[in-house]
């Protein structure tokens, strides 16, 4: 049985960077579950998924655009340290929950701090970065 949309699957997999850097892996641990087609997953991801079978394994190459996208310098902003609750101070790496104004949540990265405040990046972690997946195809469902 070949993986289609719709299909709930099992897979094993090891992220890693262009440069070869491992930044995740379900090694020793339970294999990603998901169904094929509910966009929770990167569209590179998926893709490289559908069409293989149970047991398979394969390596995928996903460019920027199917994967977090660009970064955008718009997402990289200056947190006054008057907004922070009392006896907060963020450190740096440390990622932080923050409301927008129309009362949505978002979660940022303390990338600096500076006298007024901390210079926080909203952009997702991997976004801007090719990926590489290397994955195993543990069950495949319908």
């Amino acid at each position: 049985m070949q993986a289609k949309n719709g299909d709930k699957v099992k897979v094993h997999y090891t992220l890693k960077i262009n440069d070869g850097e491992v930044v995740d892996s379900s090694a020793g641990a339970a294999p990603l579950e998901f169904t094929l087609g509910d966009g929770r997953m990167i569209p590179g991801f998926e893709g490289g998924v559908i069409g293989m079978s149970a047991g398979e394994k394969k390596t995928i190459n996903i460019p920027v655009d199917l994967a977090y996208g660009p970064r955008n310098e718009r997402m990289v902003f200056e947190f006054p340290k008057d907004k922070c609750p009392e006896g907060f101070e963020p450190q740096l790496g440390q990622q932080i929950q923050l409301n927008r104004p129309d009362g949505k949540s978002f979660v940022a990265t303390v990338t600096g701090v500076t006298e007024g405040g901390y210079t926080m990046d909203a952009n997702h972690p991997l976004a801007g970065r090719d990926l590489v997946f290397d994955l195993e195809i543990v069950e495949i469902s319908a």
